[in-house]
């Protein structure tokens, strides 16, 4: 039996769901359920996860990627490296504009990666820091200098820091331009109420309008997934992402539903608070409690009991099917008496540790379970659900313990450290550093060769295995819900919603 206050909160979303809806019903209109509000609409400053969904049907980037994980063309239809990898030339398509209707060229890109690199509220610069400038060759070419070669940098370019806003409402708006978005994508803002809808429609002027059926898109933030499919079954939401995986079979089962689901990239995992001014001064100071911490975790316990078994289990950055993933570190089975040997190592007999969670229901259960697990070895875990905005906002700040959010993955393995690990990052929530952790990535970034790569990544795992900045948990499957009549859906494996060519028949 459900509890009662799903019940009313469903009764409550539906309710809203109706009444937003009804004046765009002579429409073709597209309503998505995501996981949680986004936090900014500006891809230099966004961080959340579910802005990414609304940002890629809003801002296109120099290049995507498709279903596969293949770097694709977007913005620019080619690119070449040079012979050293320290230049990207960049060759533009000549018929994009802006929503504004400028026009998108080779000034428009070299002011949005300067405007990540330079200003200060980005939170793109970690990403994409070996840039040293760029070059306008040609309204039509665009050379990016590097200080030093960076594989990394074009799977980087797929992703915020190569969405492309326009430059005139750019400087218009300064930090305010989430407060009104203008760029590219084949939708263009129209609306948004916090914590309520986010409404983009279509843009006639877009280069490949024809591939994109619907008029309007309206996305809710829903952090329970209950009630997220609720408003599915409903009819009052046409797609949503992150289904429940002990909800996938009962959906399968449903002709009017259809589920897509596909790998990810990215990971969950508790991250500590190590150098921020909220930092425990157990945990976040000595690695031994974080490693008693981490072999105190029945993983496949938590696959099985709130992801039925779908979730992959892990302890790196990459899931262990990545070619990045290092077998000499394989995920540890739960061991108690190890885990006392550590806190003993450590000098403490218990430990009070304040653990930071988003509200939704799966990352609930998931730090409910480990509460109970490492309590058995004198971690005592005072769960502190938070809107995952809210979260977001603490953790930039330093101002916690401990904190349970996932990153969603990148195609470069890089990516799935630097941003979150590399000393100074703004999106180092941990405020860890170690200088020969920045070295191995920086060696690794240079290198082209697959193996030679895999090689510097085995030493930085080493690092993090030692130090454990973050405990990773498991990586999960992003899994789509949709009304069956919706057709063409791709899920790529960086888990964003993609519409080109999805319609409903």
């Amino acid at each position: 039996m459900k509890p009662l206050y799903l019940a009313l909160v469903a009764g409550l979303a539906l309710g809203g769901l109706a009444s937003a809806t009804a004046p765009a019903a002579a429409q073709s209109v597209l309503k998505i359920g995501l996981q949680d509000d986004p936090d900014t609409l500006d891809p230099s400053t966004n961080w959340s996860f579910v802005g990414r969904h609304v940002l890629q049907s809003l801002c296109d980037k120099i290049v995507d990627i498709d279903e596969n994980g293949k770097i694709i063309p977007m913005l620019a239809v080619s690119w070449e490296w040079s012979a050293d990898s320290k230049t990207l030339t960049l060759k533009l398509r000549d018929d994009a504009v802006f929503h504004d209707g400028t026009k998108v060229d080779a000034a428009a890109i070299k002011y949005n990666l300067e405007r990540a690199l330079n200003a200060k509220f980005s939170r793109r610069k970690p990403e994409i820091s070996a840039i040293n400038t760029v070059d306008v060759v040609d309204p039509t070419t665009v050379q990016i200098n590097l200080k030093s070669p960076s594989v990394p940098l074009l799977a980087a370019l797929s992703d915020r820091a190569g969405m492309i806003i326009s430059p005139t409402a750019g400087e218009k708006l300064g930090e305010k331009f989430t407060d009104a978005p203008v760029c590219s994508g084949p939708y263009k803002f129209v609306e948004r109420v916090v914590q309520d809808r986010i409404v983009l429609e279509k843009f006639p002027q877009y280069y490949d309008a024809k591939k994109y059926s619907f008029d309007r898109l309206i996305y809710r933030g829903m952090p329970d997934s209950n009630v997220r499919l609720l408003n599915l079954r409903s009819g009052q939401l046409d797609l949503i992402e992150r289904l429940a995986a002990t909800d996938v079979e009962a959906v399968k089962k449903d002709k009017a539903l259809a589920v897509d689901p596909v790998v990810g990239l990215g990971y969950y995992g508790i991250t500590f608070s190590i150098g921020g001014e909220g930092a425990n001064l157990d945990a976040g100071k000595k690695a031994a409690i974080r490693e008693a911490f981490s072999l105190a975790i029945d993983r496949e316990a938590i696959s099985n009991v709130v992801f039925d078994a779908q979730a992959s289990i892990g302890n790196q950055p990459f899931p262990p099917s990545s070619p990045f993933y290092d077998k000499k570190f394989p995920v540890p089975a739960r061991d108690i008496e190890a885990a006392k040997r550590k806190m003993a190592e450590a000098g403490v007999k218990s430990v009070d540790l304040e653990l930071l969670v988003p509200t939704d229901a799966e990352r609930q259960q998931v730090a409910t379970l480990i509460q109970a697990m490492v309590q058995e070895i004198g971690i005592n875990v005072s769960i502190k659900p938070t809107e995952l905005m809210t979260l977001l906002d603490i953790a930039r700040q330093g101002k916690f313990q401990s904190h349970l959010v996932g990153w969603s993955g990148r195609v470069d393995p890089d990516l799935n450290i630097t941003p979150m690990l590399s000393c100074g990052a703004p999106t180092n929530d941990a405020h860890y550093c170690n200088k020969e952790l920045d070295a191995t990535l920086e060696k690794a970034r240079s290198i082209g060769d697959v193996e030679a790569r895999k090689a510097e990544y085995s030493k930085a795992v080493a690092i993090l295995q030692k130090d454990l900045p973050i405990v990773y948990l498991y990586h999960s499957q992003w899994i789509f819900a949709h009304n069956s009549n919706i057709v063409g859906m791709k899920p790529a494996p960086d888990g964003i919603i993609r519409l080109a060519g999805v319609s409903r028949k």
